[in-house]
């Protein structure tokens, strides 16, 4: 499984998304491999601004699987934003929550979002 960030779905979603990041989530929905979160699904709910994308996102929540947010997401967001603050990254709450979610249930992360690259070294 990969859970897409919200970064990337923005770039699928919007007609002047970056090519590149467009064909990465699509080659995810093809082969099966797509997940979201909680997080993610309000995240694009929040932005969400036409009918198209409402459509969208009603489909997807049809259709994708939704990685669940256990006490052990919590636990390791907590544990991950500790590690991020000692290390000198400041990366916002709903990022660690993704990112502990990619992390507890195994998925790989898919996104356009530095913030997930400053984690990437913090176990």
């Amino acid at each position: 499984m990969i859970l897409i960030d919200t970064s990337s779905w923005i770039h699928l979603l919007r007609p002047d998304g970056d090519k590149l990041v467009r064909a990465r989530v699509e080659a995810i929905l093809q082969a099966g491999e797509a997940c979201w979160c909680p997080v993610v699904r309000l995240e694009l709910w929040n932005g969400a601004g036409g009918s198209r994308e409402k459509k969208v996102l009603r489909d997807f929540e049809q259709l994708l699987p939704e990685l669940a947010v256990t006490e052990e997401v919590w636990g390791h967001a907590c544990d991950l934003a500790r590690k991020a603050r000692a290390a000198g990254v400041s990366v916002p709450a709903t990022d660690l929550m993704i990112a502990a979610c990619a992390r507890v249930h195994g998925a790989a992360l898919e996104h356009a979002d530095s913030d997930f690259d400053m984690l990437g070294d913090i176990a």
